[in-house]
């Protein structure tokens, strides 16, 4: 048996066209022989439990090899094998069927997930890093000889008998000198453990030294010997192709511990198995947030049939579950077409629907079973839920009813339970409810307390998406307001019919009026004398909650650049009915004017506005004073 050909194309380009689009990602040659080799295993031990092979299938095995010396890799099977008519039949003509109109739809392609395996390139992506590729194979039929094909990335090809003895394939790569990188074994082994870490066949990499336990000591100790075993690169049964009755929660966080080693332990996780009108199997889990939520992408892992493909899964999974780690197989995904496409496909969409509807149900069923054992993983996960609800319709509808709210006495409500608290006391004279809320509980401590003296209860939204959160309530909660505690004083938070006044006469109100005015030194400042209980502080610096709320957005890249530009502006509330304002307007001259700096100069300490000399001006005034 002897031939020499061409390979049936209408092009001769088509090698170069390979090597140059997957030049950047050329350590997929790897990922693709080896899950070729696991298809060829597969379908023998298929053939076999169908009674179509008689002979002895044995370990199923795919080996990895590398000689240095050669400068070559060898991967090896012990599955179907193939004649050389069927070497003719799948390499030189099925797997080049598309190249004609490979070269035209994909010469713009950018991402070599476009191109392999779409038009049976699979094979082919050997050629990015070897410049001579043989193949060593003997089928499983009866009286098969083996055959040998060999190809140096041109167009011509030659089919020789083989030398191969047992059942399976080899693919030797001669590899070229731009990619003996590859040689490296700690670069195979790399390569192996992301891509085939999950296969369902083993896959060996060479051998390891292992310590076994063998006998004991004169003084009764255990001894150990080294042994070199197999280096089995893989687990062949990962957890999500189990059943989940099968599965203990330390076999859930085994399997955590050994996607990411260094995460802390994660709260809790959820098992995905569905085969209609998808196949989609998987195991998520939620990890502790805390407040670096943008620290934790990219961390679940797409597989088709167990077999790696990217972590970048952004069209699969809904932006708010990019915050989960974990796994995702399906064989649906279509993986090697275009980001628009996948966008697009109706497949796509119903795994992400379907994903975030598990999600929802699992997080109700936690609050519903045990709302103490879910109170204490809040600060853990309301950072996630509350991103689910601001970017995803459908989850914020299921979220409503277990979403959680805390305020400054460490308490924790649903929406419907908070606004059943507060309506009573909270509600303006146009019938709204006014939600008051702190960022930041430390530095807002005297406006919280301005606040509880009127009963007015104070949430804590600290996180970093809760701008984005308070604006989705406001539009979802009917007739109801949110305002940050330092926005306003205390009586002018929420407007009620009836009005305090102050003590000073109209010609008193423009003298204080123009003593802080010229006390006032920073631009944005506007004076206004309110009428406060006579132990609420003289003088109070607020920033309306609109303007400052859109400033925060503005800054978070929240797409309200146009506020993040407009300058700082500032309401100084003088309280007219405090003894410090009657004081003032008995003095005259220096002591006036410091009485007036020394309060507007608190009320910027306050808010932590006083800084660098105005400091230093402020603590020597104040010494002084003493």
């Amino acid at each position: 048996m002897q031939e020499k050909g061409n390979i049936s194309i209408h092009t001769e380009n088509i090698f170069p066209i390979i090597k140059k689009f997957l030049y950047s990602d050329n350590e997929i040659f790897l990922r693709e022989l080896v899950s070729n080799a696991v298809d060829a295993v597969q379908k023998i031990k298929r053939l076999g439990s169908l009674g179509q092979f008689n002979g002895e299938v044995g370990q199923p095995l795919v080996q990895v090899a590398v000689d240095k010396d050669a400068k070559t890799i060898t991967i090896s099977d012990n599955g179907l094998g193939m004649t050389a008519e069927e070497i003719k039949k799948y390499i030189n003509q099925v797997a080049f069927s598309g190249a004609s109109e490979f070269v035209e739809k994909f010469k713009d392609a950018k991402d070599a997930n476009e191109i392999i395996g779409k038009f049976g390139l699979g094979f082919y992506s050997a050629f990015m890093v070897a410049d001579l590729v043989e193949i060593q194979t003997l089928s499983y039929q009866d009286g098969a000889e083996p055959a040998r094909w060999v190809c140096d990335g041109s167009t011509e090809f030659e089919i020789t008998e083989g030398t191969k003895t047992t059942r399976g394939t080899d693919i030797i790569l001669h590899v070229n000198k731009d990619s003996e990188e590859f040689l490296e074994e700690s670069k195979l082994q790399e390569i192996l453990d992301k891509y085939a870490k999950f296969l369902p066949v083993p896959i060996k990499f060479g051998t390891k030294t292992e310590s076994v336990e063998d006998g004991v000591d004169e003084e009764g100790k255990a001894k150990y010997n080294d042994v070199e075993v197999d280096n089995i690169i893989n687990t062949t049964n990962p957890i999500w192709t189990k059943a989940p009755a099968d599965l203990s929660d330390e076999d859930y966080l085994n399997f955590y511990r050994e996607l990411y080693p260094f995460s802390e332990e994660p709260l809790f996780w959820i098992h995905l198995n569905v085969d209609y009108p998808f196949n989609l199997t998987g195991v998520l889990y939620f990890p502790k947030l805390k407040n670096d939520f943008e620290m934790q992408r990219n961390k679940i892992k797409l597989y088709s049939r167990q077999v790696f493909i990217t972590d970048e899964v952004k069209d699969i999974v809904p932006e708010f579950l990019m915050l989960l780690h974990g796994v995702i197989d399906s064989p649906d995904i279509p993986l090697n077409v275009s980001r628009s496409f996948l966008q697009a496909d109706s497949n796509v969409k119903k795994i992400n629907n379907y994903i975030t509807k598990k999600v929802a149900d699992k997080l109700g069923e936690l609050f519903a079973k045990d709302r103490k054992a879910y109170e204490d993983k809040w600060k853990d996960i309301g950072l996630f839920v509350k991103y689910g609800m601001i970017s995803e319709e459908k989850f914020y509808d299921k979220a409503k009813d277990f979403a959680l709210v805390g305020n400054t006495k460490n308490e924790l409500f649903t929406l419907p339970e908070y606004k059943e608290k507060v309506t009573a006391l909270q509600t303006d004279k146009n019938g709204t409810v006014v939600y008051l809320y702190t960022n930041d509980a430390a530095k807002q401590d005297a406006f919280i307390q301005s606040a509880n003296k009127k009963d007015y209860d104070v949430l804590v939204l600290d996180s970093p998406i809760d701008n984005h959160f308070i604006n989705q309530l406001e539009q979802k909660l009917e007739k109801t307001s949110i305002k940050r505690v330092d926005s306003s004083v205390a009586d002018k938070l929420i407007e009620k019919d009836e009005q305090n006044e102050h003590v000073l006469t109209e010609d008193q109100v423009k003298e204080v009026t123009a003593i802080f005015e010229k006390a006032i030194t920073k631009p944005g400042m506007h004076v206004e004398i309110v009428a406060l209980h006579p132990e609420e502080l003289p003088v109070t610096i607020t920033m309306d909650e609109f303007m400052r709320r859109m400033k925060d957005m503005a800054a978070m890249g929240g797409g309200m650049g146009f506020y993040g530009q407009m300058p700082d502006n500032y309401k100084v509330a003088i309280n007219g009915n405090h003894k410090l304002v009657s004081k003032i307007l008995k003095t005259e001259g220096e002591e006036q004017r410091n009485l007036a700096k020394q309060a507007v100069d608190l009320a910027l300490l306050a808010q932590g506005m006083l800084t660098g000399a105005e400091l230093t001006a402020f603590v020597s005034r104040s010494v002084e004073l003493i």
